[in-house]
């Protein structure tokens, strides 16, 4: 006789407590970051070129008059200061972890803390370079406008780098993580100078 009132009973208490828990889970889902996915880091791809051509479109129809262009100028030798700086920082991390003076994790860690002010130094560079009445059809500066994407590019398949040797089930990556590391650092290393050497010989004309 007991058994009967309470099936009911039990049958009411139960999805309610189900709910909760799929109302639960679905607000603590994390969301989708920018490397959970190709599909979102091909999207961060076209958004960065979309943005590079409107730069330099802007460049182009742009002129800026002399204190504007001064003030352009400091802007654009502090942003290199700022993301060529940490670059630099960035991969003597990975150089002092080749040598063994510190673990990946503490490696991954620094350069990982890094990105911002990489990320910020780029954007000051091509924010300002607009500024300075670049001229994409002398060859040299076409040189650097493309080593400037490139160097977005690379920026942005690094944070996929960075996760999955973050993912490596023990302190030695893989031939291909090693391999693809040493790549992005010789790519960053390339466009940065290339872009120095490149202004500094515009700078002289």
């Amino acid at each position: 006789m007991s058994a009967l009132p309470s099936e009911p009973y039990l049958s009411v208490i139960r999805p309610p407590g189900s709910l909760r828990a799929a109302t639960t889970t679905a607000r603590h889902a994390k969301p989708l970051g920018l490397y959970d996915s190709w599909w979102t880091v091909a999207g961060a791809g076209f958004a960065i070129c979309a943005a590079w051509a409107v730069s330099v479109w802007i460049s182009v129809h742009l002129q800026a008059d002399a204190t504007l262009h001064t003030a352009a100028l400091f802007v654009h030798l502090s942003s290199l200061v700022l993301g060529f700086g940490a670059v630099l920082v960035a991969d003597y991390y990975g150089l002092l972890w080749m040598t063994g003076r510190c673990t990946l994790k503490e490696a991954l860690g620094s350069a990982g803390r890094l990105h911002t002010p990489i990320w910020a130094g780029l954007v000051g560079l091509v924010a300002s370079g607009m500024l300075l009445h670049p001229n994409p059809s002398a060859t040299l500066t076409s040189v650097k406008l493309v080593l400037v994407l490139l160097l977005s590019l690379n920026g942005l398949q690094a944070g996929v780098l960075n996760r999955r040797m973050a993912e490596q089930p023990s302190a030695s990556p893989s031939p291909r993580i090693l391999a693809w590391g040493g790549a992005t650092a010789v790519v960053s290393q390339v466009c940065w100078w290339g872009a120095v050497v490149i202004g500094f010989l515009n700078s002289q004309h």
